[in-house]
């Protein structure tokens, strides 16, 4: 009688399965860290609506990180177990993981976040290319913007003085 009890009861904790374990939604579910991590979720549309969305996860500390990805099942597909995006947005999400999205079951697939770099590696060769270029185009802007303002407020200060002169006359005629 006992056993029967507890049959029902284990029949009924597992009697929905998780998002994504049967393969009948409209995504992939690229997970990234366990939800176990996180305390409080959001999701974010990433591009255009219906597309890819991200699902954020909050730490108990206040720390936000990706917890899973959501891909639409028409912009990749399933190839050997592996998810393979098929247009630019979800290859460029897919690329961003460390490992292959790996497939679990169903629409489940789980992968490793982008590696964390320590902060005695910073900045890297890529943070310190893109802020060289980043540099250059502040630089660049600075001179546009003194070459283009100085020549208008050259140009604006003749015009002014020009009228000024008109409207007083020459400036030299002498009043009694």
């Amino acid at each position: 009688m006992a056993t029967a009890g507890r049959e029902v009861v284990s029949r009924t904790k597992s009697g929905r399965a998780k998002p994504g374990a049967r393969g009948g939604g409209k995504f992939f579910h690229v997970e990234v860290r366990p939800p176990a991590q996180f305390v409080t979720f959001r999701m974010q549309d990433v591009g255009g609506k219906g597309g890819i969305e991200r699902l954020a996860g909050q730490r108990a500390s206040g720390s936000w990180d990706t917890q899973k990805w959501l891909i639409a099942k028409d912009q990749a597909h399933v190839e050997d177990g592996k998810l393979v995006g098929d247009t630019p947005e979800a290859r460029k999400v897919l690329r961003s993981l460390t490992s292959e999205a790996e497939q679990v079951t169903g629409d489940r697939f789980r992968a490793k976040p982008r590696r964390d770099v320590p902060e005695k590696e910073k900045p890297t060769p890529a943070m310190r290319k893109a802020l060289q270029r980043n540099i250059r185009k502040a630089q660049a802007a600075v001179r546009t913007r003194k070459t283009g303002v100085a020549a208008e407020g050259t140009v604006k200060r003749a015009t002014k003085r020009a009228a000024k002169t008109a409207s007083k006359g020459n400036g030299r005629t002498k009043t009694r």
